[in-house]
């Protein structure tokens, strides 16, 4: 069993690390997650070339939304994968959640600039927050489905509130 996300890894994981398995390589947000500073804004920054490629394939905002479902489980994998080789639950290196999460919201906001930066303050707001009842699932659940889980929900607040906002902007 892997330890808290306060915890410290058993190594500095670098890029070595993250092409060892395509596990670490996707749960380090193709390595965003490497970023000294602020790893989960990275992530969640991911999330917006992803997004414009998706769009460019066709795909729809209800194709995208509903490709979050297997990049989900997908994550859940990677990350416990990932998790266990750094010894480390939830290391904030870890950001696959985020781009995750990340891609549900923008399939929801109105598409414009000035409604994805707004979904993406939403989102960063409360990923980093974590009010109730993320904050309660990001202490209890653990491994993989727990890094993945308090992001979706962290989502899902986003996106009531954009829907709220989307009526003024």
């Amino acid at each position: 069993m892997t330890t808290s996300h306060k915890a410290k890894p058993a190594f500095k994981p670098d890029w070595a690390f993250l092409l060892r398995r395509p596990a670490h390589l996707l749960a380090f947000g193709f390595g965003s997650g490497l970023a000294p500073k602020a790893p989960g804004t990275w992530g969640t920054l991911v999330a917006y070339p992803l997004f414009a490629l998706c769009l460019a394939a066709g795909m729809s905002a209800t194709v995208i939304a509903v490709l979050c479902l297997p990049l989900f489980v997908l994550g859940v994998w990677a990350c416990q994968v990932t998790g266990d080789a750094l010894g480390v639950h939830d290391y904030g290196g870890i950001v696959w959640d985020e781009v995750v999460a990340m891609l549900l919201v923008l399939a929801f906001a109105p598409a414009t600039p000035l409604g994805w930066l707004i979904a993406f303050a939403l989102f960063r707001f409360f990923d980093i927050i974590k009010p109730w009842p993320i904050g309660w699932f990001d202490r209890r659940v653990h491994g993989g489905l727990g890094v993945m889980l308090d992001d979706v929900i962290a989502a899902l607040f986003a996106m009531a509130v954009q829907a709220v906002l989307a009526k003024w902007y």
